[in-house]
């Protein structure tokens, strides 16, 4: 069976809403480009739609279990450093060191409620 995806866009669930929403404020620094009090808040990104989500009572328990999910947000940065130090001035410092991998420099970071977080800066065009 064959659809169309009109958008794809990441949904992040949280009982800590209020406090989640303001946490990607301050990081993202921006308003929410879309907002419904105590229940939804979305951040427009170049090219993302980052969507924080209370969950309805009766789905609570979908979403208990999401520390040391395998999934992530991963956001391409121009300055990862400068990024790092956001972070840090917002009490959230990046978890251990930058990594050097094949396509770049990152770090992991966490939000308030654990979610992952890769900052990752692609190397310079012809540099390894």
């Amino acid at each position: 069976m064959f659809f169309q995806c009109a958008e794809a866009f990441v949904t992040i669930a949280t009982n800590n809403f209020s406090e989640l929403v303001d946490f990607y404020i301050q990081f993202l620094n921006q308003k929410p480009s879309n907002y419904i009090a105590n229940s939804y808040a979305q951040f427009q990104l170049s090219g993302l739609k980052i969507a924080i989500f209370k969950p309805k009572e009766s789905h609570l328990s979908e979403f208990n279990d999401s520390f040391k999910s395998s999934m992530s947000l991963c956001l391409e940065v121009k300055d990862l450093e400068s990024v790092m130090s956001h972070l840090e001035n917002l009490g959230h410092p990046a978890f251990g060191e930058i990594t050097n991998a094949s396509h770049g420099r990152e770090v992991y970071a966490y939000d308030i409620d654990g979610n992952r977080i890769i900052l990752h800066q692609s190397h310079e065009k012809g540099k390894f």
